[in-house]
């Protein structure tokens, strides 16, 4: 399995397809397999996908203290070095999405475009999970079944419409136990996250971004989108109505096409 060294962190990526390099940074406790098949492979068809475990997470190696968001995104930085890419197509979703704000402010001219889904800046007006979800997910990881806490996540994380369709879980649970998801370091990213504001300097990014967000999202409420897109004038913000925090999930053929449509066009200009 591929993996690479970037400063004392051993990271596992997949790579695939066709194309400008397009990096696909996942959020708290999510793995490359996060991102489900039904989603990426119709972008393999347009771009060179790369999709990578965080730190400490899925089946990068193990880590033990903390670290920063900022620090993830030089993680991101320190990947596509190692993969002698120099600048790449940019996907952030949740955390992920975090990390990519640090990326594109910390080294603008690695990104060919930047599209943030379902994420928090921090600062004024920021909206973190509501606590009545914060109490679902708490339960769910307090019990020590791993059944209930995975039943959890996936009520918070996807949409009643969604779930609606009981058949629709057996995807859900079959990526969320594939590879670990080691606790202490979700503990680790909820620290990070919590310490996250880019709010303030987004008016130094000039790359071409966008901003998706469904309006039920029960992680990161969708006025985080709204509130990201009016401190970014030039970013252009796609709602998706009734869609939950996964989007990509629950809408991956229209999720793929507004990424490869924003991609693109951001090439040709």
């Amino acid at each position: 399995m591929p993996k690479v060294r970037v400063g004392e962190n051993e990271l596992h990526y997949e790579r695939a397809g066709s194309g400008e390099p397009l990096l696909m940074i996942q959020g708290m406790s999510g793995t490359h397999v996060a991102w489900g098949e039904p989603f990426l492979a119709p972008l393999r068809e347009s771009f060179d996908v790369i999709a990578f475990d965080n730190r400490g997470i899925g089946l990068s190696a193990p880590i033990e203290g903390g670290f920063t968001i900022s620090e993830m995104a030089e993680d991101a930085s320190g990947l596509i070095d190692e993969l002698g890419i120099e600048s790449a197509h940019v996907v952030g979703i949740s955390m992920g999405g975090m990390i990519a704000q640090e990326l594109v402010l910390a080294h603008p001219e690695r990104l060919r475009s930047l599209t943030l889904g379902c994420t928090y800046c921090g600062g004024p007006g920021s909206q973190l999970m509501p606590q009545e979800n914060v109490e679902i997910i708490a339960a769910g990881m307090m019990s020590g079944d791993r059944d209930k806490a995975i039943r959890a996540s996936y009520e918070v994380n996807l949409s009643p419409v969604f779930r609606s369709e009981e058949s629709r879980y057996a995807a859900f649970h079959e990526m969320a136990t594939s590879v670990p998801a080691a606790k202490r370091t979700i503990e680790l990213q909820a620290q990070a996250i919590f310490g996250h504001d880019t709010s303030a300097r987004f008016g130094e990014i000039s790359t071409p971004t966008l901003i998706v967000h469904g309006t039920e999202d029960g992680v990161l409420p969708y006025p985080n989108g709204k509130l990201i897109a009016s401190l970014m004038p030039p970013a252009r913000l796609e709602t998706l109505e009734d869609v939950g925090h996964m989007f990509w999930w629950e809408q991956p053929e229209r999720s793929g096409e507004l990424i490869r449509e924003h991609a693109l066009a951001a090439s040709r200009a």
